[in-house]
């Protein structure tokens, strides 16, 4: 068990560092200030922060000495020319269209070992960036920006779609499996030169039931890939959960998760990939833990069964 951990929150980048009378903050980054992700890179050890700063915009940060000290690198931002549907709350149509601009960073992941300096971050209005260089300047990965099914996205919580989940096979770095609310889940196997979305089994039951199985209209609310078994992945739907054992070609919807299907996290194990975690809750208007009681939702046996664990949290 990792002995420090980061928390990003809407009023600081909070980290904790374990201790002989339990977890203690050792320092809190960007004070007052809403992080809205945060990256330790496995490889180098460099910590990025994604910083709103409101009307001033978005702002990436990277500390190369474990937080102590940050220094501002470049934050992705769209070509000109780039836009997207311009929707008001629940329209489908998208006859008007607005210039794409960064208002969210929503996801960041680093490379593969053997590709040190890449970074990948998935941000609102659903761009996907590359790095190759540590955060020094980023690209837009047009070959999925470009994709037709894109004007088929729609916010979820957002107004506008975004990218909230990218998972690196650590077996081939090349291979990337990326989720969006509401987009669905796209694939590449090739580094992001060509992209699939087949998402075969997910279901959307707040469509119309013509659409219920559209791989475009699917709202995963989590991504999470096990590093033990990199095929096997990990969904938490905005109506189920569900499990995939094919790099996320077909899903199987579980029905066993107590005391609800509904949630916005999911974790899976870094070895056992029978192992995941979830955490339910109400949805829609309300999102709140099932009954004021918070639980985390264990399995242990590929999402056969799940155990719902309280000890030590709030009932």
């Amino acid at each position: 068990m990792s002995s420090s951990f980061d928390i990003a929150t809407r009023k600081g980048l909070f980290s904790f560092q374990r201790g002989a009378a339990g977890w203690d903050v050792e320092r809190v980054a960007f004070l007052g200030k809403s992080v809205t992700m945060s990256l330790v890179d496995p490889r180098d050890g460099a910590v990025y922060a994604a910083v709103d700063e409101g009307h001033f915009g978005v702002h990436l940060h990277r500390s190369l000495d474990g937080g102590a000290t940050w220094e501002e690198v470049a934050a992705p931002a769209y070509p000109a020319g780039a836009t997207l549907p311009d929707r008001m709350p629940g329209e489908v149509e998208f006859a008007q269209r607005k210039a794409a601009a960064l208002s969210y960073v929503w996801s960041l992941e680093a490379g593969g070992a053997e590709e040190p300096g890449v970074l990948w971050c998935g941000t609102i209005p659903g761009g996907l960036f590359k790095s190759e260089n540590r955060g020094e300047s980023w690209r837009l990965v047009v070959s999925l920006w470009d994709r037709p099914e894109r004007d088929m996205w729609f916010g979820g919580g957002k107004d506008d779609p975004g990218i909230h989940s990218i998972v690196v096979d650590p077996r081939d770095s090349r291979r990337l499996r990326i989720a969006i609310s509401c987009g669905g889940i796209w694939a590449t196997d090739d580094g992001g030169a060509t992209w699939s979305n087949d998402n075969y089994g997910l279901r959307a039951e707040y469509c119309p039931p013509e659409m219920a199985y559209s791989p475009v209209s699917q709202d995963a609310h989590r991504l999470a890939g096990s590093a033990g078994r990199p095929e096997r992945m990990w969904v938490q739907h905005h109506n189920g959960v569900f499990r995939s054992d094919d790099h996320g070609k077909t899903w199987e919807e579980l029905s066993a998760v107590e005391p609800s299907v509904f949630g916005f996290a999911v974790a899976a194990h870094p070895h056992d990939p029978d192992t995941a975690w979830l955490v339910p809750a109400v949805k829609d208007e309300y999102r709140y833990a099932v009954g004021g009681a918070l639980a985390v939702a264990k399995t242990t046996d590929g999402g056969k069964t799940f155990t719902a664990r309280r000890q030590g949290l709030p009932q």
